[in-house]
């Protein structure tokens, strides 16, 4: 497959193979969240965001899996790699009773593991003074973690944004905003205060901003005519950009209001990287655009492994405070996370992200402003992680499985939105081969609906 020349080229969506590995599956599968019937074949061609599924169908992914594939599918770099390490047994370490080499010295290894990658992760957030890690599997785990060393540090109360998503643990269900079906009937970790989260200057003004004491709903609360003490407050927890809420991004005067309200309070804010981190905005971290200093900043998903980074004063000292199984650090995921960061840096991608960034929401813009996008009201975002916002619910969904028939993947996110997420290193031939795709799906479900 010559990443230069390919094009999506689809049969039929699904075709014969991929309906009996789905039908298979869920045989087996609890009921979970599946948006296609869409199955890989891992033994076909496939490169950057080009795959090719059960049928021999070839799709342009711009899911990167929820941008848990940050550089798409065979990157050479992250396989060349790989196919210098020699497959062991196992492959997780279980605790931090164990540490792993992969030969060299623990400053120039042979091949990154677990330590490598939380060393490139301390690098990672230097500006904000971070020089701990935790690792674990899963974004899920990273965010339970922070809430843990946050309530070690004093306060057992905390505050979300509506809208939020921060994961299915019970911990950080307690923290989710964002649709009633991730939390009914769970029970709930107790003490959560959930406050608007403005992302246009609309929602600043008349849903954030106050004319109480403090100026705004948070400060208001914890002001001395307040109903909460500051002292009590644990942390205050936000997605720089929403993901599963909508791919909202915090508006920078209610970013700046936090720093102050971090300040004033003495207030840990903890920065839920998992979708927006590592590179998919332009920045490293998505904070990174915002004038607000997190104390812990979790990761996951391109990471491929979970981490909680933080500073010494806000992890607790006690050694069995912190633990888990695999803390130590999956092997393979460890130190594919390493190698990404690697090649972020190498291959200078948060410029492609901005540049190409910037080429698809044109496109879209554009398209818009020349009514090429019936029932589209809105582009948002930042760097590769943007979205179309739709009318309706139903018109997305109809855009979402046009776009699939086509072979272009997409994400609904929100209430009525697409989101589209091609790989860091996404050339602008893809973009254009993506926004045809999509603007074909808009327009033929246009002629259906309408």
């Amino acid at each position: 497959m010559d990443r230069d020349t390919v094009e999506p080229e689809v049969a039929t969506m699904p075709g014969e193979r991929a309906s009996r590995w789905a039908e298979y599956h869920h045989r087996f599968a609890a009921p979970s969240t599946y948006v296609y019937e869409f199955v890989w074949d891992t033994s076909a061609d496939a490169v950057g965001p080009f795959c090719t599924d059960v049928d021999g169908n070839v799709l342009l992914d711009f899911t990167s899996h929820v941008a848990a594939a940050p550089l798409g599918y065979n990157n050479p770099d992250i396989r060349e790699k790989l196919e210098a390490f020699d497959l062991v047994d196992p492959l997780k370490i279980a605790g931090q009773d164990f540490y792993v080499s992969h030969g060299g010295s623990p400053d120039d290894p042979e091949l990154p593991g677990p330590t490598q990658l939380m060393d490139r992760l301390v690098a990672m957030t230097d500006r904000y003074d971070m020089d701990r890690v935790f690792l674990s599997n899963s974004g899920a785990e990273a965010i339970e973690n922070a809430i843990k060393i946050c309530y070690a540090s004093g306060g057992h109360r905390a505050f979300t944004f509506e809208g939020a998503f921060h994961g299915r643990t019970l911990g950080a269900l307690s923290l989710n905003r964002s649709k009633a079906v991730h939390r009914s009937g769970f029970p709930e970790v107790p003490g959560v205060v959930s406050v608007p989260f403005p992302s246009t200057q609309d929602a600043y003004e008349s849903r954030w901003l106050t004319d109480g004491p403090g100026g705004n709903v948070v400060a208001d609360k914890l002001h001395l005519r307040g109903v909460i003490d500051p002292d009590e407050v644990a942390f205050l927890i936000l997605e720089p950009i929403q993901g599963e809420g909508g791919y909202r991004p915090a508006h920078p005067d209610f970013a700046r209001d936090l720093e102050d309200l971090r300040e004033r309070y003495d207030l840990n804010i903890v920065a839920d990287e998992i979708q927006s981190g590592v590179g998919r905005t332009g920045e490293l971290w998505a904070v990174d655009d915002l004038d607000l200093t997190p104390d812990v900043i979790t990761a996951g998903k391109g990471l491929r492994v979970g981490a909680t980074i933080s500073r010494s004063d806000v992890f607790p000292a006690e050694t069995g405070r912190l633990s888990s199984t695999w803390g130590a650090g999956d092997v393979i995921a460890s130190m594919q996370g390493a190698l990404t960061i690697d090649v972020i840096h190498e291959q200078d991608l948060l410029a492609n992200v901005r540049e190409r960034g910037r080429q698809l929401r044109d496109r879209l813009e554009d398209a818009m402003a020349d009514d090429e996008t019936p029932g589209a009201i809105d582009v948002r975002g930042r760097g590769l992680m943007l979205a179309v916002e739709f009318e309706t619910k139903e018109r997305r969904e109809a855009v979402l499985e046009a776009a699939f028939e086509r072979g272009l993947l997409t994400l609904g996110c929100g209430y009525k939105t697409l989101r589209l997420l091609p790989p860091l290193d996404v050339t602008d031939r893809e973009i254009d081969l993506g926004v045809e795709l999509l603007l074909e799906a808009i327009d033929e479900v246009a002629t259906t609906l309408e």
